[in-house]
């Protein structure tokens, strides 16, 4: 997601308390972050944050943390939402780093309408790719959840085989989550979709953590 650069970007970022800005000291002792040993939610590509901030107020006994990689993305979430919570944290970084900055801790993955990188040869960046799904064994706790949510029928069709062959369960399935009846939080793209009249796919898939550490 690109978007034109905010008016105070660094301002935004500089004094935000909720954005860690050196997040690689912290691997291994996210708990001492929150304060506590809730479990760890991690959304990746948080855009400007509608998803993992209502996340953090609706659900106060589960930790968030939300990154994203363009900064000037990450400024207009903390723009957007200012105040601080005490179960949410935000880190502007790249995603192929995740291991640099957890290790074993994160028991929830999502994933909310991820760049497809359509072509062949961008494979390896998709965010269910196979270089994707070994990075995520090296940040998950105990068992591994993933949570996608994408408008995109190729990105979701390829993300159904690519998690079934790397061992997940796929634990629910939806082509249309408009018509699901599950406990949903928006994102601000979902909105967007759902007035166009767009549906939305949905998956949540399991795999038992079996990573010999």
């Amino acid at each position: 997601m690109r978007l034109r650069n905010l008016k105070d970007k660094d301002n935004y970022l500089n004094n935000c308390t909720y954005l860690i800005k050196e997040p690689q000291e912290y691997i291994g002792k996210w708990a001492t972050i929150f304060n506590n040993n809730q479990p760890i939610h991690l959304e990746i590509g948080m855009g400007k944050g509608d998803f993992i901030y209502h996340m953090a107020l609706k659900y106060p006994h589960i930790n968030f943390i939300g990154i994203e990689k363009y900064t000037g993305v990450i400024a207009r979430a903390i723009k957007k939402y200012p105040t601080p919570l005490p179960n949410l944290y935000l880190i502007n970084m790249d995603a192929k780093d995740l291991s640099k900055v957890f290790n074993g801790e994160i028991a929830t993955i999502y994933l909310n309408f991820s760049d497809p990188w359509p072509k062949a040869r961008q494979e390896k960046r998709r965010l269910t790719s196979l270089d994707f799904l070994k990075i995520y064994d090296l940040v998950f706790k105990d068992n591994k959840r993933i949570v996608m949510k994408t408008d995109n029928k190729d990105l979701f069709a390829y993300s159904l085989v690519s998690l079934s062959n790397y061992g997940y369960i796929l634990k629910d399935v939806s082509l249309d989550l408009a018509n699901k009846d599950i406990d949903n939080v928006l994102t601000e793209y979902e909105i967007k979709f759902r007035n166009q009249g767009i549906t939305i796919n949905y998956l949540e898939a399991i795999q038992k953590n079996l990573t010999i550490r």
